[in-house]
């Protein structure tokens, strides 16, 4: 008797770990406290609405705060490799956060999607997808707006960490290709709650035009700063600030503020052939109903392209491999790498094994805020 218990035991035993072993388990990592919060937490919104399973299989999300900390980021990636044996990781939304996780990732082999343009050295990024537009993409198309505005001079003031940085890698070629002159560069921490000596720095060189490199409601203060110093020209925001934290936080400062932008907030803007209309205006109006009006936000809509990523890799990878091993997260990187054109509510996407940006130079919106809105121009 004592013998069939324990077989039973271990039947039931071996059945648990199967059924187990079948989740798909996904690690999620965002800033949902600190500076970045304002991304972080419309994301976390998004994921509200993810679903319950993908290809059958049962789908757990393990949902960290990392606090905006780049150390924090990576104490997460390490816990989710080693301590939750996850598939997947999803983060972090701030781009120095991100890139302090992806060494642990590639270490474990396991894929990292970013919500963040993360970049990291040629041929570091086998495991690491990002659903934002990369810096270059964004770049062009503000360059190309400032040509057609006549801007002959610009002055930068953003971040000193990684997203100011690569903003500044990126655009000062394109600047100097399409003949405007850099005429100064200024920087402030994620944190500084002033940049009065930046702002007065750049306003006395007086350029046409004020590239701004920051994020959420972070993006209102330099901004706020230059027009009270006195800056009468046109400044331009980057995507991180396409949220409606900079209008709600800059008021009147940052009306007529061009802010490049994905299309996934400009759904009932754009033309119907774009393709990506259907789908930015099946996000926003999701995203809206659940959690109110004029509530849609950029960040929200790369969980919402998140969602539509997994759900069509995820069950290619499950032809080859169980949950749970390290062939599953080999078969969810191959998967990404060849699931071909793929319309996102950010734009088209076209992960390839040589390129894990995907969007092309024409997928970046130019918009203007007027009466606090965006609109395309």
């Amino acid at each position: 008797m004592k013998l069939k218990k324990t077989l039973l035991a271990l039947a039931i035993t071996a059945v648990s770990s199967t059924a187990a072993l079948a989740d798909i388990k996904i690690g999620v990592s965002l800033s949902l406290t600190g500076p970045g919060s304002g991304l972080g937490i419309p994301m976390q919104k998004q994921l509200q609405l993810f679903p319950k399973t993908i290809g059958g299989e049962k789908v757990q999300l393990i949902i960290l705060d990392d606090a905006t900390d780049p150390g924090k980021g990576a104490a997460n990636a390490r816990r989710f490799v080693t301590e939750d044996k996850v598939d997947l990781i999803f983060g972090s939304c701030i781009t120095a956060v991100a890139a302090a996780m992806t060494d642990i990732a590639a270490e474990a082999g396991t894929v990292q999607i970013a919500g963040s343009p993360v970049g990291v050295p040629p041929g570091k990024d086998k495991w690491l997808f990002r659903l934002p537009q990369s810096n270059t993409v964004m770049g062009h198309a503000v360059v190309e707006h400032m040509k057609k505005q006549g801007v002959k001079s610009v002055g930068f003031l953003g971040y000193t960490d990684a997203y100011g940085q690569q903003w500044l890698d990126a655009v000062g070629p394109m600047l100097d290709k399409a003949g405007i002159k850099l005429v100064g560069t200024e920087r402030f921490a994620r944190t500084d709650t002033s940049v009065t000596p930046q702002a007065l720095k750049l306003t006395a060189a007086n350029p046409d035009a004020m590239l701004v490199v920051a994020s959420g409601s972070g993006a209102a203060m330099p901004q706020m700063g230059l027009v009270e110093r006195g800056y009468k020209g046109k400044v331009y925001q980057t995507h991180a600030a396409a949220t409606p934290d900079l209008a709600r936080v800059g008021g009147k400062s940052v009306e007529g503020t061009f802010v490049v932008s994905g299309p996934a907030l400009l759904g009932d803007q754009l033309a119907d052939s774009h393709p990506s209309k259907k789908l930015a205006l099946d996000f926003v109006q999701k995203f809206e109903k659940e959690f109110g009006a004029n509530s849609r936000n950029q960040f929200a809509g790369h969980s919402y392209d998140f969602e539509i990523a997994v759900e069509k890799a995820l069950p290619l990878a499950l032809k080859k491999a169980k949950p749970g091993t390290a062939e599953f997260r080999s078969a969810v990187r191959d998967s990404l790498e060849t699931m071909g054109r793929t319309v996102f509510a950010h734009g088209v996407m076209n992960w390839t094994p040589a390129d894990h940006w995907g969007y092309t130079l024409e997928t970046g919106v130019m918009t203007k805020v007027v009466d606090g809105k965006f609109k395309v121009e």
